[in-house]
């Protein structure tokens, strides 16, 4: 096999023109192999194959740097980058990132997991070359939904100014996301595909850009005129850009000779270069191909019969229960709005698009619109639900204090994917929403301990006048039924689930905030404590604590978030304010970035696991627990 030969693009430039369309089959199928073993993100690698191999048999990797946007689509250039071998460690604990990472490899020049940002990084690689006076390009490969994100354009705006930067953005059009893409930029690009300007782009500049050197000028204005006739105006055009397109992106008798061409553009100081490539989601694997969204992240699978439904019944995931919560709501409030930042399918919103498609909004990947279009939505009456994971809504920070939280509009924020996501790592961790929602006046934050307090919870907070936020994790919790009713809790009231019986002086209250709730009941019955559900971070159940500090000694707080800022400084400040000196362990994520890996080895390893929590518990305050007795003091 001719994959067995490439450890690294300087054996992939050894090889004939001829001979990479074979390689390009056995890399489709090293990669499909590969992810059915592992798990990972299928649908967007099978369609980047050939791009991958184009970009480093061009391109002068490592010193030519390429970005991959979101970095889902980057397996492929992970193989050929020396780190084939390692496939089989893809998305575990110690292993290789599913992601881009620069730790990882030389030839990974930026790290990557969320949307939109390979433009600017891409650009400022570029200006760092021009100031240090070197020779090198640096790619920026962005999908056509990335390229809805905001950030995109202000990169592109910035890049047009500079006449003689050696940057190329090669847009990856597979008119998809996670979900089918949306929005004008997608309409945009569908009439460039139209009629005959594929083919005529294709042939056209690739003549005109063949002539020598010396014809350089002349070649210019015949570039433009034979653009003009077979192409329409392009807005990437108008932001400064040399735009070539749309041509195949697994035909690499295309790809290939456009590719040196753009790359010699850009070092000749002709300015950024925009290449619009075509590709397929799914491409040679007929069952991705006919459903990408369905390949888009598979767990393990066999090659050979697809993806099958599983036969046995399993718990609903938080995900399900918000979406079917959504629907009810939706029946009894006719001013319920559901908005996501192009994620359908991930947040649970396929059903209420189906059943209320005039009041269901996908933004794109826009994260900052969604939030400021539910705050105008809330201005004007409605009572909008924003679904979005946890780590996204990271990137509408501003949006969140500055146009809801100011104002006290109430706006609903369903955060999934609420503390470790396993497999996808540290970019997708959900593990500072507490921190940085606490902190934000008129905010309320919602951390219910399994599904049914999750439905419960959202109906709570939806009925409230304020900004309101309900994190949850990913997957199922303890598999409780939800109440088919939409029923409320009492505001900022959390609840005692255990009472401890240990004499006084012994006893330890441990505050328990979202799912952490079980495993901190399972460490109780060992250490006979008490155990609060506090289901609200803000605001605090004063009371609660109040009565806890008057017959419990020690207190601990769980939380599977971020502990610095978390919900156990909240508890710390509420009883210092109360004048309550009483010792407190918090237990929570530790101040690091995470890696990816296993869920539950995970948070084996942060000590969030039963015998993690009765080991903290018994190292601080010396308690006598089943498997560590030691004696109680001080």
């Amino acid at each position: 096999m001719t994959l067995n030969s490439i450890h690294s693009p300087a054996d992939l430039k050894k090889l004939s023109r001829e001979q990479l369309p074979a390689l390009a089959d056995e890399l489709r199928q090293f990669v499909l192999d590969s992810v059915s073993k592992t798990g990972g993100h299928l649908s967007s690698n099978l369609g980047t194959v050939e791009l991958s191999i184009a970009l480093h048999y061009v391109f002068d990797t490592p010193q030519d740097r390429i970005v991959w946007d979101v970095g889902h689509q980057s397996y492929p250039h992970k193989i050929l980058t020396g780190r084939r071998e390692r496939m089989g460690s893809l998305r575990q604990l110690d292993g290789l990132s599913g992601f881009p990472r620069r730790a990882e490899s030389e030839y990974d020049a930026f790290g990557t997991g969320h949307s939109s940002t390979s433009i600017s990084a891409a650009m400022g690689m570029a200006r760092a070359f021009q100031t240090k006076g070197e020779k090198q390009v640096a790619v920026a490969v962005i999908g056509d939904s990335a390229m809805t994100g905001g950030m995109a354009f202000e990169a592109m705006n910035n890049a047009g100014v500079y006449e003689d930067l050696p940057l190329v953005v090669i847009l990856n059009d597979n008119d998809m996301s996670i979900s089918p893409a949306v929005g004008a930029l997608n309409r945009h690009l569908a009439r460039l595909l139209s009629g005959n300007i594929y083919s005529a782009t294709k042939k056209g500049i690739d003549s005109v850009l063949s002539i020598a050197p010396p014809l350089r000028e002349f070649a210019k204005r015949l570039e433009d005129h034979a653009k003009g006739m077979v192409s329409p105006s392009t807005i990437f055009e108008e932001f400064g850009f040399n735009y070539f397109g749309p041509i195949d992106g697994h035909d690499l008798d295309a790809l290939i000779p456009m590719l040196q061409n753009v790359r010699r553009l850009a070092l000749e100081g002709r300015g950024p270069q925009f290449l619009h490539v075509v590709t397929r989601k799914g491409q040679g694997y007929e069952l991705a191909e006919a459903d990408p969204v369905l390949y888009h992240g598979p767990s393990k699978f066999n090659p050979e019969e697809g993806l099958k439904k599983s036969t046995t019944p399993s718990p609903k995931t938080f995900t399900q229960v918000f979406g079917e919560w959504l629907c009810d709501m939706a029946h009894a409030d006719p001013l319920l709005i559901g908005i996501t930042p192009a994620m359908r399918e991930g947040s649970g919103l396929v059903e209420f698009e189906k059943n209320f498609p005039k009041r269901y909004y996908d933004v794109g990947i826009a994260e900052q619109h969604a939030v400021t279009f539910a705050a105008g939505m809330a201005c004007e009456g409605m009572k909008p639900v924003v679904a979005i994971y946890s780590t996204f809504l990271q990137r509408a920070y501003d949006q969140l204090i500055h146009d809801v939280a100011i104002q006290d509009l109430p706006v609903l924020f369903a955060l999934d994917r609420a503390g470790l996501v396993g497999a996808d790592g540290a970019t997708h961790a959900g593990a500072y929403d507490i921190p940085f929602l606490r902190c934000i006046p008129n905010m309320l934050v919602l951390t219910p301990a399994d599904e049914a307090e999750c439905r419960d919870l959202l109906t709570t907070a939806f009925h409230q006048p304020h900004p309101s936020a309900v994190r949850y994790p990913r997957g199922a919790g303890v598999g409780t039924i939800p109440s088919k009713e939409l029923r409320t809790v009492p505001l900022g009231k959390g609840e005692v689930r255990r009472q401890s019986s240990a004499p006084a002086g012994q006893r330890i209250a441990i505050l328990a905030f979202g799912t952490l709730l079980y495993p901190a009941l399972e460490v109780a019955e060992q250490i006979n404590a008490s155990v609060a559900n506090m289901r609200f971070v803000k605001p605090l159940d004063l009371e609660l604590l109040k009565s806890l500090a008057q017959d419990h000694d020690y207190f601990v707080t769980i939380e599977d978030g971020a502990i610095q800022g978390g919900a156990g400084s909240a508890c710390l400040e509420a009883l210092s304010a109360m004048g309550i000196n009483k010792p407190l362990l918090q237990l929570g994520l530790p101040d690091v970035f995470v890696e990816h890996g296993d869920y539950k080895l995970l948070m084996s390893q942060c000590g969030l696991d039963v015998a993690g929590i009765a080991k903290a518990i018994s190292l601080r305050f010396l308690v006598k627990t089943a498997t560590n007795p030691v004696a109680v003091g001080k």
